[in-house]
């Protein structure tokens, strides 16, 4: 089935000869711009931070990367494109297809999940960093009067959506023969989710055979990456950029945290690499506490500088007796 094309450089505004650290770079402060929490058109922005997070999703990571650029640059974005067929490098996608418990063929197509159906066809099935996309969750042979096989997709879940919970609504088209129906659900996200966790609705799988019940419907959690935080299961990991003299002599930083900002004390002599926790400040846990917030620290130096600024450095050179190499 084609769908359209969509050019990830494109879309992050970066050549397709940019690096990882201007891929990240740009990502990061296109993904603050279009952030829902802060943009005034929050539709409009939701959109497009679910597609900046879709390229980033793929150029961030070097596998994905690797396939996508295997396409070629001579595709014009939002262009018809038809997976090539075989072609290793697409993984099925959100497509199902198959042969039902009555003989017939059947597909499961899934919809509001926050991909799109170009990055499925091509990522949906490979499986990698965050799982497959659109599969059965168990592929024997069911046997006659037997429960019906289960279905899993991937839905991918902001982190403010991971902090305070939300529901959402996921479609599910079934097409068996030449029967189709369209089914909305109403998906439940807990505060607290984990990357990978398992979101299930009972009975909207696979219908059964003889009378046997309905499989169930499993979502794949996929948290989505933000302009700020890496998540490490349930801390939230920010980078804070120091200027040499704030590293040196001490200050105090206000940095961000999902349910708003904090203010946290850098000690003198603070090294790059650095880690201070705010205890209780990351994502929810399922014991109803929550993980923490580390800030890590990284000193950033001053790639030009004036005239002036140069002779403080010298006069700095010459007084200082400190020799990072003993």
């Amino acid at each position: 089935m084609p769908v359209q094309y969509k050019d990830y450089y494109e879309i992050l505004g970066v050549p397709r000869s940019a690096g990882d650290g201007d891929i990240k770079k740009a990502f990061r402060k296109l993904a603050r711009e279009y952030h829902p929490d802060v943009a005034k058109d929050k539709k409009k922005a939701e959109e497009k931070f679910k597609e900046l997070n879709e390229a980033y999703e793929v150029l961030g990571d070097p596998e994905k990367r690797k396939k996508y650029d295997q396409l070629g640059a001579n595709w014009k974005s939002g262009a018809e494109f038809r997976p090539p067929p075989g072609w290793e490098g697409f993984g099925g996608g959100q497509t199902f297809h198959g042969r039902g418990q009555s003989g017939d063929e059947f597909e499961f197509r899934f919809g509001g999940t926050g991909f799109s159906d170009f990055f499925e066809q091509l990522f949906g099935s490979m499986g990698g960093r965050r799982g497959g996309f659109g599969r059965f969750s168990n592929f024997e042979e069911p046997a006659a009067a037997e429960r019906g096989r289960d279905i899993e997709g991937d839905i991918m879940v902001t982190l403010e959506e991971a902090m305070h919970g939300a529901v959402r609504t996921v479609n599910v088209r079934h097409t068996v023969g030449r029967s189709v129906k369209t089914e909305a659900h109403q998906v439940k996200i807990p505060p607290g989710v984990t990357e990978g966790q398992r979101l299930r609705i009972a009975g909207r799988g696979e219908a059964g055979s003889g009378g046997g019940a309905a499989g169930d419907l499993y979502l794949r959690v996929r948290l989505a990456r933000h302009p700020d935080f890496e998540v490490e299961d349930h801390h939230l990991v920010y980078e804070a950029e120091l200027a040499p003299w704030e590293a040196v002599l001490g200050t105090n930083l206000s940095v961000p945290a999902l349910d708003g900002r904090v203010n946290i004390r850098i000690p003198p002599g603070t090294q790059t690499g650095q880690k201070l926790r705010v205890r209780g400040r990351g994502l929810p846990d399922r014991n109803g506490g929550h993980g923490d917030l580390m800030v890590v620290t990284r000193v950033v130096v001053p790639a030009k500088i004036s005239d002036s600024e140069k002779k403080l450095w010298e006069q700095l050179a010459r007084e200082s007796k400190f020799n990072p190499r003993i």
